[in-house]
């Protein structure tokens, strides 16, 4: 027997593609529209299968079109990276420039915007010579709305990366996927996508009945089985009826749609409850074999168990809560406002988690978030669930693995909650064999990453260096060239400028040919305040490569800081409409030394949005306000720096100024 014909609770991928159905209008139409539109969003709920339709469907499509099909994007990345070592840089940048160029490093990637990595990488020719459309694509756009700590600084000046890219390349075409409940939000800071050119929507809706009869029936193709006529129609039947056991007589009554997932999880175990020996799966087999309301029991049971082990709340607690919150007297589905932090007394990271596992699912009405289970489907087995009707199952289950603790733990950071993640990044390390060496560095990596966003220096410092040698074993030689550097980073916050250096000299030691890490040494010599021996290695860069935006970005700012406007701004003006914080104070500094203080206090405004507590944001934009003659607010803007915090250097030239 072939491999099993239904995916489970996995997304499609583009491999899965002879396996995929019951979605060819959808792929036929989103394809259509996103090859005619500048700027297309896709959206539908959480679970209904965005992912495995632009995967599965739409990139097969795509394969004999005359287009240039990027990666399918993501803002967000795992935690191997020290992201220390990327300072300034826009997060959502980096992540999607690394998904759609997997092969470059994160630090040739750090320093370039959108437009000017489409830029570099150049059009695509036909065989006539005319540039072909280049089409792009973001999944789970919603990431750019997760609160996610130092991150929403950085989401309109993405969003404005996003647009300038499409008003410099008239071939470019972008798609986002994103979860209908953050549509608004996406709208809402989206003006500058649907500006820069046409505009369209395409929604995602869960399977109709034929759509569902394709998605059951043709994947057996090739597989020695196949259904009889009407099985695939009874299954259907089944996953249509909704069962309650509210007050009073029991009822059923049957809808309109089926969920996607749903339809997998049930597909999944009927196909494994069969004999090796049967071919063909008749009505009769789905009627005595298929239980419906077990098998999503079985999956929910499941959902609970981890989200409660994940999220350390006792898991009869979760049950009785999701019982209480979502199912009404009647036994029909109820709903829940989500508040800043709780949702009815539970926090909102476990609300996200049963989100994600297709348990829940969010809506906007009226400006509020509701959330509410994702089917009628799921009704009878959350009654049932743990503390229900069902007992609770074997505690018997095999010890978390540590790369599980750390999933678990950079899920956790993505909604923002820091002191769970640690918790699973403390429980990763300790359970992490010392024959799993990339885990253990990934581990340290991450720890260090979290010290970093906390501002704990001492100990992201000590984790970076762990991750380091752990590289060094490895014998990984830019990992650790990238560990070190974001040691020095860190050193440099401490307040211990030589160290720092030392650290950083070592990092581009190990990777001479890595031009951003000089670029990055130059940046820590600058602060430890010697800002012509940085000019000298960046001078160093720019003959190597007179166009790389990060040093002329870091040039720009030294010589904005050196008192040197005219030469400041003509390094800045080479960056076309920079987005970093930085640069844009900079760019303030060299305005107001000009005297074009209407100019200058618009770039400055501009870039405290993104970087008010940025240390060297905070520096640049009060030397700008000092010679505006703002010194009171001058000084209030640098006692706001504290992630990190101005170095010796700056304070020094603050103190002789304010």
């Amino acid at each position: 027997m072939s491999a099993p014909p239904y995916v489970g609770l996995r997304s499609y991928t583009k491999d899965d593609q002879q396996r995929f159905f019951g979605r060819a209008a959808k792929a036929y139409e989103i394809s259509v529209k996103w090859q005619a539109y500048r700027f297309t969003m896709l959206h539908g709920q959480s679970g209904v299968g965005k992912t495995s339709v632009l995967e599965a469907g739409v990139l097969p499509e795509l394969a004999d079109r005359r287009v240039d099909v990027l990666p399918i994007g993501r803002l967000s990345h795992g935690s191997a990276f020290p992201m220390a070592a990327l300072p300034e840089r826009n997060p959502f940048t980096v992540a999607l420039l690394s998904s759609w160029a997997p092969g470059e490093s994160l630090t040739r990637l750090s320093g370039l915007t959108v437009r000017q990595f489409l830029r570099r990488r150049g059009p695509r020719f036909d065989k006539y010579g005319d540039p072909i459309p280049i089409l792009a694509a973001i999944d789970q756009a919603e990431e750019l709305f997760f609160d996610f700590p130092h991150r929403q600084g950085f989401r309109d000046p993405f969003i404005a990366q996003l647009a300038d890219a499409l008003a410099d390349n008239e071939d470019l075409y972008l798609l986002l996927s994103i979860r209908d409940e953050y549509l608004a939000r996406l709208k809402a800071h989206g003006n500058p996508l649907m500006n820069a050119g046409q505009y369209t929507e395409v929604v995602v809706d869960p399977f109709d009945e034929q759509e569902a009869l394709a998605a059951i029936s043709k994947p057996l193709a090739g597989t020695g089985r196949s259904y009889a006529p009407q099985a695939a129609e009874t299954l259907v039947r089944e996953l249509r009826t909704v069962h309650l056991q509210g007050i009073g007589t029991p009822s059923s009554y049957t809808v309109d749609t089926i969920e996607p997932v749903q339809l997998q999880i049930v597909c999944s175990a009927l196909w494994n409850s069969c004999p090796s020996d049967l071919t063909v799966i008749t009505p009769e087999y789905v009627e005595r074999h298929t239980d419906i309301d077990r098998s999503l029991g079985d999956f929910l049971d499941q959902a609970l168990a981890e989200i409660a082990r994940d999220h350390e709340i006792p898991l009869e607690r979760l049950s009785a809560w999701l019982r209480e919150t979502f199912i009404t007297e009647l036994g029909t589905r109820g709903t829940a406002y989500e508040g800043e932090t709780q949702t009815t007394g539970m926090p909102n990271s476990v609300v996200k988690a049963l989100i994600d596992r297709h348990v829940l699912k969010a809506e906007m009405r009226s400006g509020l978030r509701w959330c509410e289970l994702q089917h009628d489907r799921l009704l009878q087995p959350v009654q049932r669930a743990f503390g229900g009707a069902r007992p609770r199952p074997d505690s018997g289950q095999p010890p978390v693995s540590a790369a599980e603790h750390l999933r678990v733990a950079e899920q956790v950071l993505a909604d923002g909650n820091l002191t769970l993640a640690e918790t699973h990044g403390d429980k990763a390390r300790r359970a992490c064999g010392e024959d799993d060496l990339r885990t253990l560095a990934e581990i340290e990596s991450f720890l260090g990453n979290l010290a970093h966003t906390r501002g704990d220096w001492e100990v992201a410092e000590r984790c970076y260096k762990q991750a380091s040698q752990v590289y060094e074993r490895l014998r990984d030689t830019p990992a650790v060239g990238r560990s070190l550097a974001s040691a020095g980073r860190v050193i440099l916050h401490q307040g211990r400028p030589d160290d720092a250096i030392d650290e950083l000299r070592s990092a581009v030691g190990r990777v001479p040919n890595d031009l951003n890490l000089q670029v990055e040494l130059a940046i820590t010599v600058w602060h430890t305040g010697n800002p012509q021996a940085a000019l000298s290695i960046l001078q160093a860069v720019l003959s190597a490569d007179g166009d790389r935006p990060i040093a002329l970005q870091a040039r720009g700012e030294i010589l904005a800081d050196l008192g040197s406007p005219i030469q400041a701004l003509r390094d800045l003006d080479r960056v076309r409409e920079p987005t970093e914080p930085a640069t844009i104070a900079a760019r303030a500094l060299a305005l107001a030394d000009l005297d074009r203080v209407e100019e200058a206090s618009v770039e400055l405004e501009a870039a405290l949005v993104g970087g008010r507590d940025h240390g060297l944001v905070a520096y640049l934009c009060a030397r700008a306000l000092s010679r505006m003659g703002n010194r009171a607010r001058a000084a209030q803007i640098a006692r706001e720096a504290t992630r990190p915090p101005l170095t010796a250097y700056q304070r020094r030239i603050l103190a002789d100024l304010l």
